[in-house]
């Protein structure tokens, strides 16, 4: 019985030194063999799904929202009657269209742009990327709302020449 005792006290002491290194180096599983002995150690990474670009400075009460997420209509011709070039977003994040809470929109429709300009930002990974105009034209569609997550090749808005 004594023995029995100490295996399970260096199991013990083995198993919370593997958790540490999971902890240390961030990996999700680590696995030992020794001898008939086999310890796997995991744990779970959750992801949180709001941004927290916004969260970690509580916006005034009083502030006003810069623009409602707009909705993408239902029906096929609607989407097949625009014209002029989508700007795409080129990652996975959260679009916003000012550069803070307090600051006015980059762009408003009927705006001229020029290529390079700052159209938005998408927010991927607490990294801020300017979307940036492709070229020369008229704003004739924001198709996002700030704040609003957005995926791979979705188009954020629209120029005409």
């Amino acid at each position: 019985m004594a023995d029995d005792k100490k295996i399970h006290d260096i199991d013990a002491a083995l198993v919370r030194s593997l958790a540490d290194i999971l902890n240390e180096t961030e990996l999700t599983e680590i696995e030992v063999e020794r001898g008939d002995l086999k310890i796997k150690v995991k744990r779970e990474i959750t992801v949180a799904a709001a941004p927290v670009a916004y969260a970690a400075a509580p916006a005034p009460v009083a502030a006003p929202v810069a623009a409602a997420p707009v909705a993408m209509p239902s029906d096929p011709a609607t989407i097949v009657a625009r014209s002029g070039e989508e700007v795409k977003s080129p990652m996975v994040g959260t679009a916003y269209l000012q550069p803070s809470p307090e600051a006015p929109a980059f762009i408003k429709v009927g705006d001229k742009v020029k290529k390079g300009q700052t159209l938005l930002i998408v927010e991927a990974m607490k990294t801020m990327n300017p979307i940036q105009s492709p070229r020369d034209g008229v704003v004739s569609e924001i198709l996002v709302g700030d704040a609003q997550p957005v995926e791979f090749g979705e188009p954020l808005i629209l120029l005409e020449a």
